[in-house]
């Protein structure tokens, strides 16, 4: 062993790393451990079979200083302070990235009957206690809420006309004109929308959304708006500079 050191703190905090992870992993370790006991400690951490590991040690600017190969020395035999990392090498032969995967995972699933009959879940809670979903007083009242909200975009979509020029205010933000290209409702999101071609590029699509085109138009220079937000009007193109940018 080329050298010993001697603290007075019985832990070190270390840095633990891994051929075979992509993540750095912080640990306090008992210096009184050996290799062989601080290897099995590894396995939760890494992944790797403790018989398949191959130590080695980092200073605090990684730099290596030593392989850790004596199973039965102790951690405090060699010169790991605060800060250090420990390398696991991994000569099992699995992958990189292997122990990160986790579509591997078997996932557990239980039937929706089944754990309908079950008597300690947050389903049956919320049952007996008559919340969210299961409390039909409030979930009528969301039922008419949305109606109402429903209804009232509706009657607003029906006064806009496609091709008909317009601003759009919303809240916050600076009031933009452009083109109605679309009135109607849309698989995107639930409710009425309005698509406008903007007059300039201050949109966030092209008429499009998941793949389901609405109107055609320039990159960026589309967005759908709710109805509300949407003023008609006789509204001259504006120049807002854009163009001269460079």
């Amino acid at each position: 062993m080329s050298s010993v050191t001697i603290s007075s703190s019985p832990v070190v905090t270390v840095r633990i790393s891994s051929s075979l992870n992509t993540f750095i992993a912080e640990k306090r370790l008992d210096r009184s451990l050996t290799l062989a006991e601080l290897k099995c400690k590894l396995e939760l951490v890494v992944g790797s079979p403790a018989s398949c590991m191959d130590l080695q040690l980092y200073s605090t600017e990684n730099i290596f200083i030593q392989n850790l190969d004596q199973d039965d020395a102790l951690l405090g035999s060699y010169p790991v302070d605060n800060g250090c990392r420990i390398h696991v090498i991994d000569k099992s032969g699995a992958r990189v990235g292997e122990y990160e995967d986790l579509s591997r995972v078997e996932k557990f699933e239980l039937p929706d009957d089944a754990y309908d009959k079950r008597s300690d879940s947050v389903r049956s809670f919320l049952k007996k206690n008559k919340m969210g979903k299961f409390n039909e007083e409030e979930a009528a009242q969301k039922a008419v809420e949305q109606q109402r909200k429903l209804e009232e975009e509706r009657l607003a979509a029906a006064s806009i006309i496609p091709g008909s020029r317009c601003e759009v205010r919303v809240a916050g933000q600076p009031t933009k004109r452009g083109t109605v290209m679309y009135v109607g409702l849309a698989d995107f999101k639930p409710g009425y929308w309005v698509g406008v071609k903007y007059d300039e590029p201050l949109g966030k699509n092209d008429g499009s959304v998941d793949g389901k085109r609405y109107f055609e138009c320039t990159p960026k220079y589309g967005a759908f708006v709710k109805p509300q937000h949407v003023a008609m009007g006789d509204f001259p193109e504006e120049d807002y500079g854009l163009d001269d940018e460079i």
